[in-house]
């Protein structure tokens, strides 16, 4: 198996501060942003037409906690087949995970022993706007993973093939 780096969040601040930051003085572009739970906002930056993030922000951190700004690394794998074995290696660990639909990936998220976010996960054929997340079940078949992913995201904004989103990036990227 082999994994390939995809993105980190981190824990801000000042929003406003970091977002400006990472766009003006590193080039990133913001291709989504939005609210999570726990009063949060979350801004996604990429440079990459293929990556639909390669940084995220969260804020407002508080200065009581979290202890890191990190809130996990992600790992992308190649195949369903590569996703379901670390699935089956955290479990033989013992570790609590959380499969997490995008609509755009199929993930799962766990810690490792310090308390490090860990994100693993696969691409779907799909693009949709983030935020997004809803668990998804492990024990589908790749067939009825596809269907439940199509059925659940279809109506969402910007669904669409993921082929059109990067080409979409490709030539916003081209025109900076």
């Amino acid at each position: 198996m082999a994994l390939s780096w995809s993105h980190s969040v981190l824990f801000v601040k000042n929003m406003c501060e970091m977002r400006e930051f990472y766009t003006r003085v590193l080039g990133f572009q913001v291709t989504d942003e939005g609210s999570i739970p726990g009063n949060k906002n979350i801004v996604f930056l990429s440079q990459q037409p293929n990556e639909h993030h390669q940084l995220g922000l969260i804020g407002p951190r508080e200065n009581e906690g979290p202890p890191t700004t990190l809130a996990h690394f992600a790992f992308r794998v190649e195949s369903m087949a590569e996703l379901r074995d670390v699935i089956g290696r955290v479990e033989n660990e013992g570790l609590n995970y959380r499969p997490t639909s995008h609509g755009n990936t199929w993930s799962i998220y766990f810690q490792d022993p310090e308390g490090n976010g860990i994100e693993i996960f696969h691409n779907t054929p799909w693009h949709v706007q983030q935020p997004q997340g809803k668990v998804w079940d492990t024990s589908l078949s790749d067939q009825e993973l596809f269907a439940w992913t199509e059925r659940t995201f279809q109506n969402e904004p910007l669904f669409g093939p993921r082929e059109n989103y990067e080409e979409d990036r490709r030539k916003k990227l081209s025109s900076n």
